[in-house]
């Protein structure tokens, strides 16, 4: 196989040099926290501690949609996590999230702190303290809905920790690896299309969770703009993901929590710290960098 070399594991596997490839400097085989780091507290009951990568991005997706229906007890203030520096190893980081994976959640609303973490665990805890916003209370389309939001949380895993590990971030291209993520890949593209050719979301007739969970992931994969892997895979192909995919990123919650948490791509689609609905008018990179001069 192309750039592979004989490997015979050893009988007992021993973490004695590093994985390489993007993301070696963080990786490692032990839980807990690698330093001491508070994590800052803002002015409303719902604290976010993120990064806009697709796990990020449903959360505050999230937010946005409750806080465009009305319901003012979604405020939030949104912290930035940079992954790549370490951050989610802090102590106050791992007190919320012991699996130190982005998004995690502290919810200060009541007597009792709460924290929620796994994204998957977040938007279900959202709608139910919201009274089940975007997700059914009728019993036939709960279960749809759950359905398609772990099956995206089980998914996932495959695109982004098989697939685009391989195709994107390993030090070498292992054509076993990345021919076996990409048919994994294109087979749960194929779920989903024969899905929404019979639905116009994933639950039914109704935006849901679900739909916030998956789009992140999948509707930038069927953009192209997730791993450059678009004409690798032949996204296009999967017509109804794409009429989804176009749907969803209308809204303009949608838009607004794509910006929140992102430190990378235009200054002006960048907002690093969110605490109020005008940061969105005040406080993106573009703006800061204004104000600077």
């Amino acid at each position: 196989m192309n750039g592979t070399t004989a490997y015979t594991p050893p009988t007992v596997w021993s973490w004695n040099k590093e994985s390489g490839g993007r993301f070696a400097n963080i990786n490692r085989p032990i839980a807990g926290a690698t330093h001491e780091k508070d994590l800052p507290i803002g002015k409303h009951p719902l604290q976010l501690y993120s990064l806009a990568t697709p796990n990020g991005v449903k959360v505050t997706v999230m937010l946005e949609e409750l806080l465009a229906l009305g319901h003012t007890g979604a405020e939030y203030d949104a912290w930035l996590i940079r992954i790549s520096d370490g951050d989610q190893f802090g102590s106050g980081f791992v007190a919320v999230n012991p699996n130190s994976k982005i998004p995690a959640l502290m919810d200060r609303s009541g007597a009792t702190p709460i924290r929620v973490f796994e994204s998957g665990a977040i938007l279900q805890y959202l709608a139910e303290k919201f009274g089940n916003a975007f997700l059914p209370t009728e019993r036939a389309a709960r279960a749809e809905c759950l359905s398609w939001l772990f099956w995206q949380m089980g998914s996932a895993p495959y695109l982004g920790g098989g697939f685009g590990h391989f195709y994107a971030y390993a030090p070498t291209k292992i054509e076993y690896a990345i021919d076996r993520f990409a048919m994994e890949t294109k087979r749960q593209l194929d779920v989903l299309d024969r899905r929404l050719a019979e639905s116009r979301y994933l639950a039914g007739s109704e935006y849901t969770i679900a739909d916030m969970a998956v789009w992140p992931w999948y509707g930038t994969l069927a953009k192209g703009q997730l791993y450059e892997a678009g004409e690798f895979l032949q996204v296009g192909e999967y017509r109804n993901v794409l009429r989804w995919t176009d749907e969803i990123a209308q809204r303009p919650a949608v838009q607004r929590g794509r910006m929140v948490n992102r430190a990378w791509g235009q200054p002006s689609s960048q907002l690093h710290e969110r605490h109020d609905a005008g940061d969105f008018g005040t406080r993106t990179q573009d703006k800061l960098e204004t104000e600077q001069r």
